[in-house]
């Protein structure tokens, strides 16, 4: 149909001036974060918490999957203590088949209760955004088991690099139901830019401050 512009040109500018925000910001903080991340890798160490950084495989951008890197939050056997409460506990299995998250969760440990509250356990991403992983904003990286969930927004959620922070972060966070964080992602991932970009970063920050849906 003529007399319509291509905005294509226009979106995918907008896309990459973000990237290069991305990488000069995590570039920044990590400089002006580097002792906090420091004392936070001792003090998991020092508590028995094993290995202070692990890395999980997640899908990001066109499908390809990378290691999602976090500060550790849960206990050395934590898959075993997961595997008892659900076969143990009803209500926390369907807790867990609904969200993928229990709001107690066996696994964590007291300083990952901390970490998780503070979304301090998040930082070491950081260190995926420089290496062109993930994005300051965007959908939250998933597991393989989740694709499923997905459904046809896969494809949405595939088209950006997965964030450290999303929509549904900052309406609700954990509080937030699982089919509507799907229903979110892809809203974001169809509708990203800068001034998307910079409200969810505002939003982030009021929530990690507040505190509200964070465990």
């Amino acid at each position: 149909m003529t007399g319509i512009p291509n905005l294509s040109p226009l979106v995918d500018h907008g896309r990459r001036s973000l990237k290069v925000v991305d990488v000069t910001a995590a570039f920044l903080l990590l400089m002006l974060l580097s002792p906090l991340m420091l004392g936070i890798a001792l003090l998991i160490g020092l508590t028995g918490g094993g290995s202070p950084l692990y890395g999980h495989r997640r899908y990001g951008k066109d499908g390809r999957t990378f290691l999602c890197y976090k500060f550790q939050s849960m206990a050395p056997d934590a898959d075993a203590r997961l595997a008892r409460l659900l076969a143990s506990d009803p209500a926390a299995r369907a807790e867990w088949h609904r969200d993928q998250k229990l709001r107690h969760d066996p696994r964590v440990t007291a300083i990952g209760r901390i970490l998780r509250k503070t979304s301090l356990d998040e930082l070491p991403q950081l260190f995926n955004i420089l290496r062109g992983e993930m994005s300051l904003v965007g959908p939250r990286p998933i597991v393989a088991a989740e694709v499923a969930r997905y459904g046809r927004r896969f494809v949405d959620y595939c088209s950006v690099r997965p964030g450290i922070t999303g929509i549904w972060q900052i309406s609700g966070r954990n509080d937030t139901g699982y089919r509507r964080r799907v229903a979110m992602d892809s809203l974001m991932a169809r509708r990203m830019s800068p001034q998307l970009y910079a409200r969810v970063l505002i939003g982030t920050a009021r929530s990690v401050l507040s505190g509200r849906g964070a465990y």
